[in-house]
């Protein structure tokens, strides 16, 4: 290669490594702690965001973590790197508040949901009428009702809230099948191992295999409210760019699509 053009290659080449080191340096990561109920509508959320070079021109990352509310506030808890944390109900981020672990200043409650029966599309149930006479043995038969543990899962909570309302708790606690989330008993009826199962709305919009054969009435559980919290000490100017996103028209758009309800701020 004749000198001037080796020269102009290094050159070249110099631009290239720069350039991509910049681009290294820009993309930050924000990791977000999240109840699973959220998983479509973030992991959407997250793509819209990185592609807005108005409210991201610098390139941030966000990255999801998806499990039940209790499992994610005891690991932040415990000292987990989240950097945001959204939960299905109040209790856990009372507890997280309670520890200290979060910057309870920036607590609010982001969305709202409801609760749903769902069976499998090939089931003959199309509707169930939601009241004390309604029997649940009956209805599963030799299987179980699909829920998200009540001693853990937020949506299990609501369950038993509601079913604890309509009279209906004492019958059903001993034909529960307990899913380490809502996802997990949603997966139940999806794949017909539960004739039945309660899960929340926006699980059943998104389900192809199941559909929704009762809503529980709004005054039969506590509201199910997610509240949105930056954790304490691992903040930094990506994390309050990505919390502010969430709560922007934009966000909102998304999560109204998935079924989600969205409070006034």
């Amino acid at each position: 290669m004749p000198p001037k053009y080796r020269h102009r290659f290094k050159q070249f080449a110099t631009f290239i490594l720069l350039t991509l080191s910049c681009n290294v340096i820009a993309e930050e990561r924000v990791l977000i702690f999240a109840a699973s109920s959220l998983s479509n509508a973030l992991a959407e959320v997250g793509d819209t965001f990185k592609t807005d070079r108005i409210a991201n021109p610098t390139k941030i990352n966000p990255v999801f973590s998806f499990a039940s509310s209790s499992t994610l506030a005891r690991q932040i808890a415990q000292g987990a790197p989240a950097q945001i944390y959204l939960s299905a109900n109040q209790k856990w981020m009372d507890y997280l508040v309670s520890q200290h672990a979060v910057a309870a200043e920036s607590r609010v409650t982001l969305l709202r949901n409801s609760l749903v029966l769902v069976a499998p599309n090939s089931s003959p149930v199309d509707k169930v009428a939601l009241t004390k006479h309604w029997n649940i043995t009956q209805a599963v038969g030799d299987s179980r009702l699909a829920v998200g543990d009540p001693d853990h899962v937020p949506a299990g909570r609501y369950a038993k809230q509601a079913l604890e309302s309509l009279g209906l708790w004492s019958q059903a606690m001993p034909l529960l099948a307990r899913a380490n989330n809502v996802r997990g008993a949603l997966a139940l009826v999806e794949r017909g191992e539960s004739p039945l199962g309660i899960v929340y709305a926006t699980d059943a919009l998104i389900a192809k295999k199941v559909k929704t054969v009762a809503t529980f009435p709004a005054t039969s559980h506590k509201t199910i409210e997610y509240p949105l919290v930056m954790v304490k000490g691992n903040a930094n100017a990506a994390t309050t760019a990505f919390y502010q996103y969430l709560q922007t028209d934009a966000a909102q758009t998304i999560f109204i699509k998935h079924g989600f309800l969205v409070p006034l701020f």
